[in-house]
Order: C-alpha cells, then sequence, then structure tokens
C-alpha cells in the first residue's frame, strides 16, 4: 500500500495515480476581500466579502450573492479562510467573467480548541439566525439587492447551509452542499419544490467521512426527481492534473474535500470539465441558471 492508507486504496484503478495537492494558486486573491464583523442574537462572528463593481463590473449591475462556508478548524488559517471555503477562485477574473459579476461572502465561525483537544465552535444551529441576519444585512447595505442568493458550504459548513436553507428557504434561492450527507427528508424536498428552489448537491462516492451507498446513495431517486436540481457525485474526486485527490491531515480525507475541485470551478488544467454536464463548470452553471 505504499505511504497511503486511504479506505478506498485497493480501488485505485490500474494506471491511475494519486494527486496529493490543488494545482490553482492559493492565498494570491485574499487582497481583494474586505473584512468585518457582525453582531445579532448575542453572537459577534467576523465576515469577508469581495465586490464585483470594485473590480471592473458596472455599479448599475445586480449581480448574484455567493456566502460560503467553511469546514470544521478551517478558521484557525487566518485569512487563507477565504481559499479553505474555496471562495478565493471565485474573486478570479476568469471566474468573475463568466458569472457576469457576483459577490462573494465567507463569514467565519468562533472556533476554538478546547481542554479536550477537540474543535469547537464550528458551524452549528447556535449560528443561524446571526448568519442569515448577516446575510440579509450584507444585501441591504453592501449589495443593494441580488440578482440570485446562494449558499454554499463545505463538509460541516455544507451541513449548517443546508439547515439554513431549511430554515429560512423563502429569503435563498440555491443551496450547494459539498461533503454533506445531512439531506432534507421527502417532505423537506418537497419544500423546495413548492418554493421554486434549488439545489446542487455535491458528494464523492468515496468521501471517508460519509458513506455513499448507505447515507447518499437510498435517497438518490426522490432528490432526482426535484424540479431545480444538479447532483454532482464523482466516482473519484480528482485535482485539476487528473490525479485522485488525496488529503492526509491525521486520517485521509482527499475524496472528502470535493470543495478543492469546486474551487477549480470543477475543471481539469487542460479545460476539460470534471463533468460533461458542466461544460464551463460551476461558473458557467450559475450564470444559465440566472439566465432562467
Amino acid at each position: 500500500m505504499g505511504e497511503f492508507y486511504a479506505p478506498w486504496y485497493d480501488e485505485i484503478p490500474e494506471g491511475d495515480f494519486i494527486s496529493k495537492g490543488v494545482t490553482y494558486e492559493c492565498g494570491t486573491l485574499l487582497s481583494l476581500f474586505h473584512k468585518d464583523s457582525y453582531s445579532y442574537d448575542g453572537i459577534t462572528i467576523s465576515y469577508y466579502w469581495y465586490d464585483p463593481r470594485e473590480n471592473g463590473f458596472p455599479a448599475s449591475g445586480k449581480y448574484p450573492l455567493l456566502s460560503f462556508f467553511h469546514g470544521t478548524s478551517n478558521s484557525f488559517v487566518g485569512d487563507m479562510c477565504i481559499n479553505y471555503t474555496g471562495a478565493e477562485r471565485y474573486a478570479s477574473e476568469a471566474y468573475q467573467k463568466t458569472m457576469g459579476g457576483a459577490f462573494i461572502l465567507v463569514p467565519i465561525a468562533n472556533e476554538y480548541t478546547g481542554d479536550d483537544g477537540r474543535v469547537h465552535g464550528y458551524w452549528d444551529t447556535v449560528y443561524l439566525s446571526t448568519a442569515h441576519e448577516l446575510i440579509l444585512d450584507f444585501i441591504a447595505n453592501r449589495a443593494e439587492g441580488v440578482s440570485a442568493n446562494i449558499l454554499l458550504g463545505n463538509s460541516s459548513g455544507a451541513t449548517f447551509v443546508l439547515r439554513l436553507m431549511d430554515r429560512y428557504m423563502d429569503d435563498f434561492d440555491v443551496v450547494i452542499p459539498v461533503g454533506s450527507s445531512a439531506l432534507p427528508d421527502d417532505a423537506g424536498l418537497d419544500r423546495y419544490d413548492d418554493k421554486g428552489k434549488c439545489l446542487f448537491l455535491a458528494i464523492g462516492k468515496k468521501d471517508e467521512f460519509h458513506p455513499f451507498r448507505e447515507e447518499i446513495e437510498p435517497r438518490l431517486p426522490r432528490i432526482n426527481r426535484m424540479k431545480k436540481c444538479f447532483v454532482l457525485t464523482p466516482e473519484w474526486v480528482r485535482n485539476g492534473d487528473g490525479g485522485i485527490a488525496s488529503i492526509k491531515a491525521g486520517i485521509e480525507m482527499g475524496q472528502h474535500c470535493l470543495m478543492n475541485g469546486v474551487q477549480a470551478n470543477l475543471m481539469f488544467d487542460d479545460g476539460t470539465p470534471m463533468d460533461s454536464r458542466l461544460p464551463e463548470g460551476l461558473t458557467g452553471w450559475i450564470r444559465d441558471y440566472l439566465k432562467k
């Protein structure tokens, strides 16, 4: 097994290869983001934001808002948390051009390491009202109305955005949970249909934390019948170089971190899409969603 001890190691196709890192640049666009804090319901959280109007897009335009919620412990890396959420590259000129401009919001949970050595303060129900009001306040005071209110989350952040959508569905249009199996029950999915909301579900079939066959596959027949949905469940989560993604951080979690692929716009370095249904990646999907 070499140096890799992934639970999926013996399933790697002959001739395939392991990719240990992303191929896009990290940390080069952080200066495009502002930082502030917001208080509501007794909780104060920090957040970053990006304004397309400061970067070449018309002041009179109306743009979508992409709110990215990070995974557990990602807040510990400071400003690089923008990158860890998957948000950074969406401020790039190429991504912004495809979408026609987009606001980006990156809230930060008040995480800390407890005496038990575990992470506490990650995204959980205690933050729901604060995060919701932050987004509404941002739209009212910084974005001046948006064309679509889109939630994206990674890992525990993905579970959180599903909860945000469930509680405040009237205020959001699309939810993109990446690497979570905390899906609504069938009645919850009925609410999506009744209210015209969209679910973009993204999780790898070999996710190390959420067994696909047990937690996701039984729900797919109902999800695929939704009026507005896109289901992205790649057999292998890959990096831009085409290799199978491996992140060994105490435990193998490369297949759990599909958000790295999302930050790569679900495109390989050679310009081909990671999913043939997304010829221009997620930015192209967002553009087409807005047109509808």
